[in-house]
């Protein structure tokens, strides 16, 4: 493919638009603004374009299901110096991997006669005779047929073993009136009698029990004889996909600046997840290696109406997965200088730790925000290792319970184990009340209500959250609405639960109240910091048992 196929000019004036001096950090940015400006472009073709047909969700008139997607831009320098910029998608558009204005895909499993299809032609054929043979009267005959002799047989023995249950009851009263009725010979020829009784009722159990074998044992026969070619089938079918996936990871080759290609599973140490190389990031850069382009900026954007689970806006600016792309990119991007990785900042330097109240058992403590509350896997710097410092007697873990890094508000801390083990039942309970304040991005109408959406992390991408009514534990957050201003509102929470973000997900998510966080730069857009405040706890204290609340007003709430 030619390159002036997919290279893009401006529309837009860009003269006087400054080049950065590192190329995007792709985990963690603020859109340049000519990627601003391509994606602007972009996005109007998107919304004037006849050229393919796909239903993002964004016109209710249109028919089918909805698909929103994150569509990506990379700004380009040519050899002879000139600004383009490249447009790519991720996945498939319109059921399709290529189509004009954006680059191909970095292999096309798609294409026609392709070894892929070939494969998936046998692998479709070894799902259709699965199914044909698993419709098969004869088969579903000989299921139902084992089912009912073994039915058969545990009632035939169950109603055998309460037969004989009953009788051996009778026997024990027959002899216990006997023994003042009859004499000693005629007793004991009695009881003789009675233990004859006994011992063909367990004959004919085991004889019952042989024989019901007997006839399991029959219909399984005849139903493995239908069920080994299914399995075998099923087999083939498990070995021929897991080879063809093998063989297509090695099919995803990716190039560098410095020529060098590597294939899927050599840049991942494990097993390569689902989908790796198909999103709009590893795409773009790909095509502008091989077409000798200068990589400049790039962004990538949502286009669409909100899937279920993560939280998704329409032409909302986000960052690249870590679990697809993170070692693609790492690969894809050896050797060119990028922004810095704020998550190796230490990024509370300069904050300090407040104390509202102190005894001898523990500590109610104002964390502001931008401070982790435990040591993080390169940040060290914490609420944990800063109170260690400074209560180098203390006993137990310290740290009751965290608030996310960027939230800020009141924590406990105990001082010694015993005290810790206490407040954190006191937690598992729900006998600890916490009150949250926060400044949400537009208008939330409702006064009040409950969020039930349970929540699991994204695998895909860390440390996001996901809405997952299947595998997500169970969250909840009752909010009330405390005041309201030009597009603004501001909002207490009473989390119920207290799960991972569930806060800035319940807030943020279109299933709860579709108005993000102002400064959520996981699930909304970055400001000077996230709005979100822990302000009021309330708790038995441990040792006193008497009824204790703290408060801490949030510095972001308006003066009105």
């Amino acid at each position: 493919m030619n390159k002036m196929d997919c290279l893009l000019s401006f529309q837009s004036d860009i003269s006087h638009q400054e080049l950065p001096e590192r190329f995007t950090f792709p985990f963690y940015y603020d859109p340049h603004p000519l990627c601003e400006i391509a994606a602007s472009e972009l996005q109007s073709y998107l919304l004037n374009q006849t050229d393919f047909r796909h239903n993002f969700g964004l016109d209710e008139r249109k028919k089918g299901m909805v698909i929103g997607k994150m569509f990506g831009v990379l700004v380009v320098k040519s050899k002879a110096g000139e600004l383009g910029y490249l447009a790519a998608f991720s996945g498939k558009l319109a059921d399709q991997n290529h189509h004009k204005r954006f680059v191909p895909p970095v292999y096309d499993m798609l294409g026609e006669n392709s070894y892929f299809n070939q494969k998936i032609v046998i692998l479709n054929d070894l799902n259709h005779r699965i199914k044909v043979l698993e419709a098969n009267p004869d088969f579903l005959e000989a299921k139902a047929a084992l089912v009912k002799v073994k039915v058969m047989a545990e009632q035939a023995i169950d109603e055998c073993k309460q037969a004989i249950k009953a009788n051996k009851n009778a026997r024990k009263k027959q002899r216990q009136q006997a023994q003042t009725t009859l004499s000693q010979v005629e007793f004991e020829q009695l009881k003789e009698t009675l233990s004859k009784q006994s011992i063909k009722e367990q004959y004919f159990l085991k004889d019952l029990v042989k024989q019901h074998k007997g006839k399991i044992s029959k219909a399984e026969v005849t139903l493995q004889q239908h069920q080994k070619v299914i399995d075998d089938l099923k087999q083939q079918r498990k070995q021929k996909s897991a080879d063809l996936q093998q063989w297509l990871f090695e099919q995803y080759r990716f190039l560098n600046q410095s020529g060098e290609w590597k294939h899927l599973k050599q840049i991942f140490e494990e097993q390569p997840p689902a989908g790796a190389g198909e999103c709009a990031a590893p795409k773009l850069l790909q095509y502008a290696f091989a077409h000798q382009l200068e990589p400049i900026a790039m962004a990538e954007f949502w286009w669409g109406a909100s899937p279920k689970s993560a939280i998704r806006k329409h032409k909302q600016f986000y960052p690249a997965c870590r679990g697809k792309c993170q070692p693609i990119l790492r690969h894809m991007l050896k050797g060119i200088e990028t922004d810095p990785n704020p998550m190796l900042q230490n990024t509370a330097e300069e904050k300090e730790i407040d104390i509202l109240f102190e005894d001898e058992s523990l500590l109610v403590i104002h964390k502001p925000y931008e401070m982790l509350s435990v040591p993080g896997k390169h940040v060290k710097d914490s609420v944990q290792t800063r109170l260690k410092k400074r209560y180098a007697d203390a006993t137990g873990p310290l740290v009751v319970h965290r608030l996310d890094m960027s939230t800020s508000g009141l924590m406990l801390v105990a001082k010694n184990k015993i005290v810790h083990q206490n407040l954190q039942r006191q937690f598992i309970k729900k006998q600890i009340q916490k009150r949250y304040v926060a400044l949400l991005e537009g208008t939330v109408t409702e006064q009040e209500g409950t969020i039930d959406l349970p929540l699991r992390v994204d695998l895909d991408d860390r440390p996001r959250q996901l809405v997952c009514y299947e595998h997500g534990k169970s969250a909840r957050t009752h909010w009330k609405v405390i005041d309201r201003m030009a597009d603004r509102t501001l909002i207490h929470f009473f989390p119920v639960t207290g799960r991972t973000h569930q806060l800035r997900v319940h807030a943020a998510h279109h299933l709860g109240l579709n108005a993000p966080i102002v400064g959520d730069d996981l699930y909304g857009n970055k400001a000077d910091r996230l709005h979100l405040h822990a302000e009021w706890i309330a708790f038995t204290h441990p040792i006193t048992k008497a009824q204790v609340a703290f408060e801490w007003k949030a510095e972001f709430v308006p003066i009105r």
